[in-house]
């Protein structure tokens, strides 16, 4: 497929209220696109309008408030941009929450929570949307992965069968699509956004504990979402087909993996020592 133009297109992006989809959100105004931008916060979606509009008059701006843990609701929000916004050309999967503790510390209710929001939303949205990708030749796909898609971190058994879901996911319409609409997988590594800070905490964990994990969190996150956006709208600008961001968080443990496929965990606790467990048992 040619590059991707970004400039007179329409690109549909969720959790633009803030980190990564606020940064992309930015990085698409300044290179033509017209937008619409889905959080489930008004008050993010009305700053972000706001500085794209004082920065970039001539792009339209749509913004939605939603809430994608609802099903039904989002996959009635699939339908309705489908026909509200019939030239779009780029659907950016971004939203996501992140949920601490071990499976035995959850309730049922906050797995359904996590996976709703970070996997059937992306599978409902795309659904909803792809016939108005496919009708528009050109069109692209993005959905936002995790470095947490490639490895599995004790403590994140919901958020990483998530990650790796959409990982699949996308890499399976990938082929579904090829030569009709471009995908990209997107595997962040660490980068400094809200969802550490608005992370939940499982029932029945010790809230010592979960402090103490977001507190050791903080220092891995060192790449801005800034940095995080421009790497994905090259990724996208060319087509690839995976975007990995971050050398030492990303790029080494997906190289880990491919090796040690079946003892990566190993390694990454020698290298990585107690923060490879970010709760910090001991």
């Amino acid at each position: 497929m040619r590059p991707y133009a970004f400039a007179g297109g329409t690109a549909v992006v969720t959790g633009a209220g803030s980190g990564i989809g606020e940064a992309l959100t930015y990085g698409l105004a300044e290179r033509g696109s017209h937008l619409v931008l889905v959080d489930q916060h008004a008050d993010r979606l009305d700053r972000v309008r706001t500085v794209v509009l004082e920065r970039h008059p001539e792009v339209r701006v749509t913004t939605v408030v939603a809430d994608l843990s609802d099903h039904d609701a989002t996959v009635a929000l699939g339908t309705r941009l489908a026909a509200e916004h019939p030239g779009t050309t780029l659907l950016v999967n971004n939203a996501g929450v992140a949920l601490a503790g071990d499976l035995a510390e959850l309730e049922l209710a906050e797995l359904e929570w996590l996976l709703e929001v970070n996997l059937r939303a992306v599978v409902s949205l795309t659904h909803g949307l792809l016939p108005v990708l496919l009708a528009n030749p050109g069109s692209h796909l993005v959905v936002v992965s995790s470095i947490f898609g490639i490895f599995a971190m004790p403590g994140q058994v919901p958020y990483v069968t998530a990650k790796f879901g959409v990982r699949g996911f996308a890499e399976a319409l990938r082929h579904e699509l090829a030569g009709r609409v471009g995908v990209t997988v997107v595997h962040p590594g660490g980068v400094a956004t809200r969802i550490a800070t608005d992370a939940r905490a499982a029932a029945r964990m010790d809230q010592a504990m979960f402090v103490r994990a977001r507190e050791r969190l903080g220092p891995l996150l060192s790449i801005s979402p800034e940095d995080a956006a421009g790497a994905i709208l090259r990724g996208v600008a060319a087509r690839r087909p995976r975007v990995l961001i971050g050398w030492v968080s990303a790029r080494v443990p997906d190289l880990l993996v491919r090796a040690l496929p079946g003892s990566y965990a190993r390694v990454l606790r020698l290298f990585a020592g107690s923060r490879f467990d970010l709760r910090n048992r001991r």
